[in-house]
This record gives C-alpha cells, sequence and structure tokens, in this order.
C-alpha cells in the first residue's frame, strides 16, 4: 500500500495544510479516505489517478470530512475524461450516507447519482466485513466524535494493513482496534490541554500508539497551534515506542506489511 496525505490540517483556514483527505494505493484498487472541499484540488495537484477512484470512504459528516465529495461527483459527471469509464465507484460511509448524498444530489437539480459509469453508495456497520476494492478487506469501528464517526481497518492482499481513525475522542478501544498495524493515521488536533473530549492530544495519542503498538504511526488533523511547536521532540519525550511521523499535504508513505516478530 501507499498513502498520499492530501490534507493534514482541520475546517481552520490555513496556508499550508488542506482539510481532510487521504489517498491510498492498494493491490486491489485507490481509495480515498475522506474528502473534504480542497480535496478535488489536492488530488489534481499531487497527480493521482482520480478519474479511475475505485472508493471513496466518508468517516462521518462533518465538513472538514466529506464537503468535497459533491463538487466531486459534479465534476465526474461532465468532465470528457469520466465519459468513457465503466468501473463503477463505490461511496462507503456510515448510517446516513446515502441520505447526505441525496440531499446534495437534489440542491439546484445536481442529480449526482446520474453519473456516466455505476456509482454505488453503501452504508457500513461497525465491525461489519467489507470487500472495500477487489481482494481488499476492510471494518470500521465506531468511534467517540459524533454519532455516526468510524474508524476504518484496512487489510490488503498482502497483509498490509491501516487503520484510519479519522476525528475520535480517547478510547482505549482504538488502540485494541488498531493493534499491531502497520500503520497508525491517528488525528491529534490539539497539542495539550485538549479544551474538548471529541478529540484527542498529544498524550492520549501517544498512549494509544504505545498500547497499539503498530510499526509505524503518523499523527493528523492539526489545530494551527502545532506550527509553533517541536514535533519530534514533543513526541519523543512521550517515548512512543515506534516511529511517529507529522503528516503533511503531500507527505508519501509506503505502507509495507511488518517484519519483527510477534
Amino acid at each position: 500500500m501507499k498513502l498520499t496525505v492530501l490534507g493534514s490540517g482541520t475546517s481552520i483556514p490555513h496556508p499550508k495544510r488542506s482539510s481532510s483527505g487521504y489517498w491510498l494505493e492498494t493491490s486491489g484498487g485507490t481509495i480515498l479516505l475522506d474528502c473534504s472541499a480542497p480535496v478535488p484540488l489536492r488530488m489534481a495537484q499531487e497527480g493521482v489517478d482520480w478519474p479511475n477512484l475505485d472508493a471513496i470512504w466518508i468517516s462521518h459528516f462533518h465538513l472538514d470530512h466529506c464537503a468535497g465529495l459533491s463538487p466531486f461527483l459534479a465534476g465526474t459527471k461532465h468532465v470528457d475524461v469520466m465519459k468513457t469509464r465503466i468501473q463503477p465507484l463505490k461511496v462507503f460511509g456510515p448510517s446516513g450516507i446515502t441520505k447526505l448524498v441525496n440531499q446534495f444530489s437534489e440542491v439546484n437539480n445536481y442529480r449526482l447519482l446520474e453519473q456516466p459509469f455505476p456509482l454505488k453508495i453503501i452504508e457500513v456497520e461497525a465491525l461489519e466485513k467489507i470487500e472495500i476494492v477487489p481482494g481488499v478487506e476492510a471494518v470500521a469501528m465506531k468511534t467517540p466524535h459524533t454519532g455516526e464517526s468510524h474508524a476504518i481497518h484496512i487489510r490488503d492482499r498482502d497483509g498490509a494493513t491501516l487503520v484510519y481513525t479519522a476525528d475520535t475522542g480517547f478510547d482505549e478501544k482504538v488502540a485494541a482496534f488498531a493493534n499491531r498495524v502497520d500503520l497508525l493515521l491517528m488525528e491529534c488536533t490539539f497539542v495539550r490541554d485538549k479544551p474538548v473530549k471529541k478529540h484527542i492530544d498529544l498524550s492520549e495519542a501517544i498512549y494509544l500508539i504505545r498500547k497499539a503498538a503498530p510499526a509505524q504511526a503518523m499523527l493528523t488533523h492539526f489545530y494551527p497551534e502545532w506550527d509553533s511547536v517541536n514535533f519530534d521532540a514533543e513526541v519523543a519525550k512521550l517515548s512512543p515506542g515506534c516511529e511517529v511521523l507529522q503528516a503533511a499535504d503531500g507527505l508519501r508513505v509506503d505502507v509495507s506489511v511488518r517484519t519483527d516478530a510477534e
């Protein structure tokens, strides 16, 4: 698997960080993890093969995670490169994703579901096993953020694994869900002393990383307060037990099966 960070920030305007979006290449196809408003532009900027995107995962319905879905579908409906596409595009999400897409579709009679190719909207229940692209297994887990929020665990054919928490409050079940994955992609909205329960700060993130023991971790979804922080120094103070990357727009990472023994 290969991961490209399209957006490592939040809804707050930032000169270097777009809001949430991650491009994942697997052996069975490509997956877009969340689709904030800047993501269609960011896909073009990063040169990813968006006309052949196979699946989209929407973790929850906050706008910095889903607001780019309707403009993207409006674009795919009319752009010439999509008129000869025959493979379906699948949009996965929690309960309510069908209603959300339909509401977008009804705005100004956009008719987003009428695409040149098959478009499938699929609602996923917690702990339901799905084949998100051919040969690639995924399972979702409810997280304490909004009523519909879910993390997702993805396993490629070769055994490489990734967990994307999306937005979440602190919950030790996240560590169990991500146990010994090859890459744990986790939100870390605040540096310390978080003012709300529905996100996590650095000490909580490192605690979950230590419990999960992934081969590698990446923190993301940064508020601007992170701009004045020495990320590596602050992480090192907490002894995470593995390499912890700071997400940045445009960062590319290979996700390989871990080689260390149990």
